[in-house]
């Protein structure tokens, strides 16, 4: 059975009002971000994966920066629990071996550590705050698939 959305991987400069409104949903208004904090200068230079629903509606998003980090993972409320943000970190690892990435990290909200886990992610040092959540330091070694 195929996904009733699609994941692409865009520059910011393509999907920067798509890629906005879902991290404005997410981030800002359900999780309590502050605006200034969200939108930084790192986006430009990014690599983005955008979720699509079939009709044309931003449903997910994520970003991998030239070093490997990986952030801003985000899934709209509705689409949570449908393999959404499981199709973006694959989208995004695929980009990172494609660029022959040796490791890539996030900066995990705590509440989200088990689905990196399950990409084989292990956490790395204390629990910290970043825009008021609790996040801990992730990372993966990649091999060649």
């Amino acid at each position: 059975m195929s996904n009733p959305f699609t994941v692409s991987l865009v520059s910011w400069h393509d999907g920067e009002p798509l890629l906005r409104a879902v991290r404005d949903a997410v981030f800002i208004r359900e999780q309590g971000v502050p605006e200034d904090m969200e939108w930084d200068e790192f986006d430009a230079t990014c690599r983005h994966a955008l979720a699509l629903s079939l009709n044309g509606d931003a449903i997910g998003c994520g970003r991998i920066f030239t070093n490997g980090h990986i952030g801003r993972i985000a899934v709209m409320k509705l689409w949570r629990e449908q393999r959404v943000g499981t199709a973006i970190m694959e989208a995004l690892l695929d980009e990172a071996r494609s660029r022959d990435y040796q490791q890539v990290d996030v900066d995990a909200q705590t509440h989200a550590v088990a689905f990196y886990e399950g990409f084989g992610f292990s956490t790395q040092g204390a629990e910290f705050m970043d825009a008021g959540l609790p996040h801990i330091k992730m990372k993966l070694k990649l091999t060649p698939r």
